[in-house]
């Protein structure tokens, strides 16, 4: 509780911060919150690697093909849930076509960053060395090469060769997790930077926009699908959906402003083992996986912008072609990378693959700053609630 109110504190000092407007307070926000994210990010990819090689090599690929299952059952349920309440929404509130003269004027998005054809961004995920994903931060080649290593070291016979490599992974984890712990601890100053950095954004206009059906849908989808149908799942699973959302406040409150799952996955861990007592071959197990597949929050922003930008483009959105991208859309989602827009450039290269007016997406680039920290937020909160219905199944 106490750290929860410090948390809350820094929020608001950060706030009064941003508001003030002084140069050189927003310069000192911004590179106290670049500090902090490049730390979590460098933390994040040892997490997830060791974490998934020795729950293989020590809980047995036998018992984790039944947490794999659990986890990949609940993501499935939660992310097309949350896509069907965005095309919900989207069909209820029927936002309108923007003027042309605001999709001319704005910034192709296309300019912005390089686009990818589905056979190359599966490609990507087959590693052809070892070291490469770790300089990427591929997060999915990483899985792989986890996967793999950790059934070989469950597969090979017990003896000393196992036994000494088994040991050092657990120890390189430990001192990974002292680390984290070293940085949670610093973090309400990171929590004053990013809440600084965005007050002074908010201050500054560059949330200003004209279409606010569509962000009334986006937001809208992720309130009800954060407040409403995950508790509703715990509710089910007889968990109380309180207790759970306060003892994983810091992680929600972390993915809120590093707008990153990955880079939050080490306060998610974190929270869940220390916290919300999840057993830690559960937890070391099923939110490493859920930072990578487990994207609620992005499914429904490509839906709904997809539906939105195919209607600017005249496309009729009819039963059948919303149905098509629901489906589309959870694909593409358990397929992102859990960084920074890593939605909207997604959502950029689906659109530019079927000859979309891909300009819209320019006039939702200003306000998408907004919509990642909601979405990120929601998908953390829906991998805390995937690893807690998980650890209660198994019990």
């Amino acid at each position: 509780m106490k750290k929860t109110l410090l948390w809350i504190g820094s929020l608001v000092v950060g706030a009064i911060f941003g508001v003030l407007g002084l140069e050189w307070l927003n310069t000192t926000a911004d590179f106290v919150a670049a500090v902090y994210t490049r730390l979590f990010q460098l933390l994040a990819v040892p997490t997830i690697v060791l974490a998934v090689i020795t729950t293989f090599a020590t809980f047995g690929s036998k018992g984790s093909g039944r947490i794999f299952g659990r986890t990949l059952i609940y993501t499935l349920l939660t992310t097309f849930t949350a896509a069907a309440v965005g095309a919900l929404l989207y069909v209820v509130i029927a936002p309108g076509n923007l003027p042309a003269e605001a999709i001319s004027s704005t910034t192709q998005p296309s300019d912005i960053s390089p686009q990818t054809s589905l056979y190359d961004h599966i490609l990507n995920v087959i590693p052809n060395n070892i070291v490469k994903p770790f300089l990427e931060g591929n997060v999915l080649s990483l899985l792989l090469l986890a996967f793999a290593v950790g059934i070989g070291l469950s597969k090979l016979p017990e003896g000393e060769n196992k036994s000494v490599v088994v040991k050092g992974l657990l120890g390189l984890q430990e001192l990974l997790f002292l680390l984290i712990r070293w940085l949670i601890w610093t973090l309400p100053l990171g929590i004053v930077a990013f809440s600084a950095q965005l007050s002074a954004q908010v201050s500054a206009g560059v949330v200003a926009d004209s279409i606010g059906k569509y962000v009334l849908v986006v937001l809208g989808g992720n309130v009800i699908q954060f407040f409403i149908v995950l508790p509703l799942f715990l509710l089910a699973r007889g968990l109380n959906p309180i207790h759970i959302l306060g003892k994983m406040m810091p992680a929600v409150l972390m993915a809120l402003f590093t707008k990153s799952s990955a880079a939050t996955l080490p306060v998610t861990m974190e929270s869940a083992e220390q916290r919300l007592g999840v057993r830690k071959e559960i937890a070391r197990f099923v939110l490493p996986i859920c930072t990578t597949i487990n994207m609620n929050g992005c499914a429904a922003f490509i839906l709904v912008t997809s539906l939105f930008v195919m209607q600017n483009g005249c496309t009729p959105l009819t039963l059948g072609t919303i149905l098509l991208w629901l489906l589309i859309s959870v694909v593409s989602a358990v397929g992102n990378a859990g960084v920074p827009m890593g939605c909207f450039f997604l959502t950029l290269s689906l659109m530019s693959g079927i000859g979309a007016p891909v300009a819209i997406l320019g006039v939702i680039l200003p306000i998408y700053t907004i919509i990642d920290m909601v979405e990120t937020a929601e998908n953390v909160w829906s991998d805390s609630c995937v690893c807690a219905m998980t650890d209660h199944d198994l019990k």
